[in-house]
């Protein structure tokens, strides 16, 4: 903040602590939980105001706003306010996932091999054209060339499960949209975990480094969000179905997760999206099947998720070749997805499966805190390797959220489009 217009202030406080001695001294910096409220409303208005004078999704707007107030622009959030509001981003971020785990159906995948196949062809060809692109034309060593397709390959479930719940989608499109996404993400995270132990090699530690930190990370996130679900059972089933006190329940079992998962160094995002899957399989009794975070709540974590992410892209280490790197890498991604859509065959019609690769092509939250995860292992080589997973990540930051919604409006399943034409024919 300016200094000459500060300075009066100090003055004048300076002067009355003479007189009241209660007042504390001034103020160096503005308080963090201030600081992030204040970024969170303005996120909130600006996602607000684009949505009503260009009808931009408001997950575009948020992550604008904390782009606009991080390190590259006004500073507002520099790294040491990152740094302190990290553990609750992770929170916000598990929560979703959350959400998105106990919306897999994988009884659904299994009964429908039209699924299966796209599902396993989504998969496999994203990674291999990213490894490929990454490894061919940018450059990268092949450790890299892997790391960056596992963070890269997969779509971002939470942010098209908010855009679902904006456009209020329903339909056969939109829960393929929904179910790839979230299919892609889990095997992401399995890859992300064995491609750890990967990186541990080419770093030349020890072999107990190399086997046990991959087994540490994966294992220890399916444990606790295996107790943390069994928990979670055993307490709303005490309680009484659809009730404030079973959503206060899941909430806060969520949150020890989160914090639990962060303590043992296990991946908060695997963590959280293992408990919600694990609760939709273990609730035989239908506990907690009717009762969620409602929709209101999804957009209160999506502000607070997507104001970090922004700020946590780095635009001050963006260079045009990088810039022309990562555009190429989302091209390759988006023809494999469509490649796979393809030719899943099944009895949806082509066209309508060509919109399905049109709204998994998000790349967001999971794909940033994944790069970070790597990064703080070895940030000497970590930052720089992954700065083409940042990049394509703060591209479909822009463009995911306007795709996934438009592949959405396309196929006549969103409420307005329904009102419009009778819905999807």
């Amino acid at each position: 903040m300016n200094e000459s217009f500060i300075s009066p202030i100090r003055e004048l406080w300076m002067a009355l602590q003479e007189t009241l001695y209660f007042l504390p001294p001034f103020p160096s910096r503005i308080d963090t939980l201030a600081l992030l409220s204040l970024l969170l409303i303005v996120g909130l208005l600006v996602a607000e105001w684009l949505r009503a004078r260009w009808g931009w999704p408001r997950v575009l707007g948020y992550v604008i706003a904390g782009t606009v107030f991080g390190p590259p622009l006004f500073g507002w959030i520099n790294a040491d306010l990152l740094a302190q509001i990290r553990p609750i981003a992770d929170a916000a971020h598990g929560l979703l996932l959350l959400e998105v785990g106990r919306r897999l159906d994988l009884s659904w995948l299994l009964r429908n091999r039209e699924l299966l196949r796209g599902s396993v062809s989504d998969i496999v060809l994203s990674f291999l054209a990213v490894y490929w692109f990454v490894y061919l034309v940018v450059g990268l060593p092949p450790v890299w060339a892997a790391a960056t397709a596992a963070v890269t390959m997969a779509s971002a479930p939470a942010v098209v499960l908010l855009i679902i719940e904006e456009s209020r989608a329903q339909g056969q499109v939109t829960e393929r949209i929904m179910m790839y996404s979230s299919l892609s993400s889990a095997v992401s995270f399995i890859v992300f975990v064995v491609v750890l132990g990967i990186v541990h090699t080419q770093q030349a530690v020890t072999w107990v480094n190399i086997l046990v930190h991959p087994l540490w990370a994966g294992g220890g996130a399916c444990l606790i969000g295996w107790l943390a679900s069994r928990l979670t059972l055993t307490l709303a089933g005490m309680l009484p179905k659809r009730s404030l006190a079973q959503v206060f329940v899941l909430v806060a079992m969520a949150l020890l997760a989160v914090g639990v998962a962060r303590m043992l160094g296990a991946p908060v995002f695997l963590t959280l999206f293992l408990m919600g899957a694990i609760l939709s399989l273990s609730d035989k009794t239908k506990v907690l099947s009717y009762t969620s975070i409602m929709p209101e709540g999804h957009w209160m974590l999506a502000v607070i998720l997507f104001v970090v992410v922004g700020a946590s892209l780095p635009w001050r280490d963006f260079t045009w070749l990088m810039g022309i790197y990562a555009l190429g890498l989302l091209l390759v991604r988006a023809a494999a997805k469509s490649l796979s859509m393809a030719l899943a065959k099944g009895t949806l019609p082509v066209g309508k499966r060509l919109l399905v690769s049109v709204g998994i092509q998000p790349l967001s939250a999971t794909a940033v805190f994944m790069a970070f995860e790597i990064g703080q292992l070895y940030p000497e080589i970590g930052n720089p390797a992954l700065q083409l997973a940042f990049f394509s990540a703060a591209i479909m930051d822009i463009a995911g959220p306007v795709l996934c919604r438009f592949a959405l409006n396309r196929a006549g399943e969103t409420s307005t489009e329904k009102e419009n034409t009778g819905g999807a024919k």
